[in-house]
């Protein structure tokens, strides 16, 4: 049976990114909710990080770890 190797844990830049992410959701949702279309901006940001988080956390997979 070959070895399992551990897995991999997030890198913290992912984390701090799904952080953020989640916060500009929640800005965007209430931006929205009182009417003022500032919000779009809190979307283009939470599309932005998410897919800084997507990165982060693909790259600590594949990173050999030591």
């Amino acid at each position: 049976m070959p070895p399992v190797a551990p897995a991999a844990r997030p890198s913290r830049l992912a984390l701090y990114a799904l952080v953020v992410c989640v916060l500009t959701v929640v800005a965007a949702v209430v931006s929205f909710s009182r009417g003022n279309w500032l919000g779009i901006v809190w979307v283009l940001m939470a599309g932005l990080s998410s897919n800084l988080a997507w990165y982060y956390f693909k790259k600590s997979r594949t990173r050999p770890t030591a």
